[in-house]
């Protein structure tokens, strides 16, 4: 299974290099399916694997001059904020039986999963649609309301540390609606947040004291660093429309099973 494992992770690299967005949705269900972690300590591995290749994607993006600073800032600190608080104080602190309904437990590891595919299914959705407003615009609105930013880095901070997701699935739509960053701009920024995020999410879980199996840690990484720089060299030849429609059916499909396997099987 860690064979299996490590070639998924080369695509989960893949996915973040092409798209920016989508690696964390698919860590987690291959951590906990496939390398049989439970969904918690899955959370924890997420994070630093994605973390660690957002980071060197956006070296060679801050490099090619793609990341927007003031919208990290705007966008990233509410947002990495957000994320420490959760993986340190509320994740914690919830209880393993969540909800209790004749008889039907919701334990907290049912239901981080469920969550996961929930915004599993509605990344897809989104991904799938086509976005007319999705164009490239090189200014920024002057109308734009940054305290809408603030919340929606708030927002993803929150979901980020919940589910180990980076988020990019919802910052990307929200850099491109709200800041009217080209799209290019948007991956690439998205990058840099997602960097952001995760690695204080991984900095929470390590100051608790959460046990990793270190040596595994690091060959998932390495698979994910070298699929994200294939994803940057295939970037290149591929129409990204065609890659996120694809993607999104893809992101779909597994938010269905996740939600079919925990529910009734």
């Amino acid at each position: 299974m860690i064979w299996l494992s490590l070639v998924l992770m080369l695509i989960v690299g893949i996915t973040l290099g092409l798209l920016g967005s989508g690696g964390s949705i698919l860590t987690l269900p291959i951590l906990i399916y496939v390398t049989q972690l439970d969904p918690v300590t899955a959370t924890s591995y997420t994070l630093f694997i994605i973390g660690m290749s957002a980071l060197i994607g956006s070296i060679k993006n801050v490099i090619s001059g793609f990341v927007d600073f003031k919208i990290v800032v705007y966008f990233g600190v509410p947002s990495l904020i957000s994320v420490y608080l959760t993986r340190y104080f509320i994740l914690p602190s919830l209880p393993e039986v969540l909800i209790q309904i004749d008889g039907f437990d919701i334990s907290k590891d049912l239901f981080l999963i469920l969550l996961l595919a929930f915004l599993m299914v509605i990344a897809a959705v989104s991904m799938i649609r086509k976005r007319k407003n999705m164009l490239e615009k090189d200014k920024l609105n002057s109308n734009l309301s940054f305290l809408i930013i603030f919340i929606q880095g708030i927002v993803v901070g929150f979901i980020t540390g919940f589910v180990g997701a980076g988020g990019g699935f919802l910052i990307i739509p929200a850099l491109v609606n709200f800041c009217q960053l080209p799209i290019k701009k948007a991956i690439a920024t998205s990058l840099a947040i997602i960097a952001i995020n995760a690695s204080i999410g991984f900095i929470g879980d390590w100051n608790k004291g959460v046990i990793l199996d270190y040596l595994l840690l690091m060959y998932f990484s390495i698979s994910a660093l070298i699929g994200t720089f294939i994803g940057f060299i295939l970037s290149k030849s591929f129409n990204e429309s065609q890659l996120k429609i694809i993607f999104g059916w893809f992101v779909l499909i597994m938010g269905v099973f996740i939600f079919v396997k925990e529910l009734f099987f």
